[in-house]
C-alpha cells in the first residue's frame, strides 16, 4: 500500500511541477503566461504527473540501465499517455488543452515529434535525477503523516476533478440558454463560467 501512496506524491509533486515548467515556457517562447491547470483549483498539470507515476512503474527496473534504452522506452510512453489524455479529454470535456497540428510529424494534433523527443528527455531526467531525489525526500516524511496527507491530498484531488467537470456542465448549459437552477450553479455562473474556462484553457474549450 505504501507504494500506491509513493506514487500518489509522486503524481501530485510532478503535477505541480509540470505546470510550473509549462508556465515558464510559455512565458519565454511566447512573452504570456498561460494556465495549463488541468482543474479550476490548484496549479496541477496531470499530463506531468500521469507521466511521472507511468515513468516511474515503466522505468524503476531500468533506472541503471543505458541512457538510451530509458530514453527510447519514455519517449514511447510518454507520447503514449499524450495521446490518449488528449482523445480522453475531447470524449469526457469536449475540448483538448493542446494541438499540435502545425507541428512537425504530428499524429491527429495530439502528439507530435517534438514534444515526443521531450517525453523522451524527461524520462532520462526522471528516472536518473529526479526520482531518486524525490524517494529520499519522500523517505524523510514520519510515518504518522505520510498516510494521512495522501488521503487528505487525494479527497482534495477528486473533489477538484468532479468541482470542474460540473463547471464544465454547467458553463455548456449557460451558453444553451439554461438558467441556473440552484446557488451552486448561481455561484458557477458567477465563477467559472464558459469565458474563465476559455481563457483559462487558452480557448481550446467550446
Amino acid at each position: 500500500m505504501k507504494k500506491f501512496y509513493k506514487l500518489l506524491y509522486v503524481f501530485v509533486i510532478s503535477s505541480i511541477c509540470g505546470y510550473f515548467i509549462e508556465l515558464i515556457w510559455t512565458f519565454v517562447t511566447k512573452g504570456i503566461f498561460v494556465n495549463h491547470s488541468a482543474v479550476v483549483i490548484g496549479p496541477f498539470n496531470f499530463a506531468y504527473g500521469i507521466c511521472a507515476v507511468v515513468f516511474t512503474i515503466l522505468l524503476e527496473k531500468y533506472k541503471n540501465d543505458s541512457y538510451l534504452k530509458v530514453f527510447i522506452l519514455s519517449f514511447i510512453g510518454g507520447s503514449i499517455v499524450e495521446y490518449i489524455m488528449s482523445l480522453g479529454m475531447e470524449i469526457v470535456l469536449g475540448f483538448t488543452a493542446w494541438d499540435y497540428s502545425n507541428m512537425f510529424l504530428n499524429l491527429n494534433g495530439r502528439i507530435c515529434l517534438l514534444y515526443s523527443l521531450f517525453w523522451g528527455a524527461l524520462g532520462v531526467l526522471w528516472i536518473k535525477i529526479l526520482y531518486p531525489q524525490i524517494e529520499k525526500l519522500l523517505s524523510k516524511i514520519n510515518d504518522r503523516i505520510y498516510k494521512p496527507a495522501a488521503v487528505s491530498i487525494t479527497i482534495f484531488l477528486i473533489l477538484d476533478i468532479i468541482f470542474t467537470v460540473s463547471a464544465f456542465i454547467r458553463a455548456s448549459n449557460a451558453d444553451l440558454g439554461i438558467p441556473a437552477k440552484n446557488s451552486y450553479e448561481v455561484f458557477l455562473d458567477n465563477t467559472f463560467n464558459s469565458k474563465y474556462l476559455k481563457n483559462m484553457f487558452n480557448n481550446n474549450w467550446k
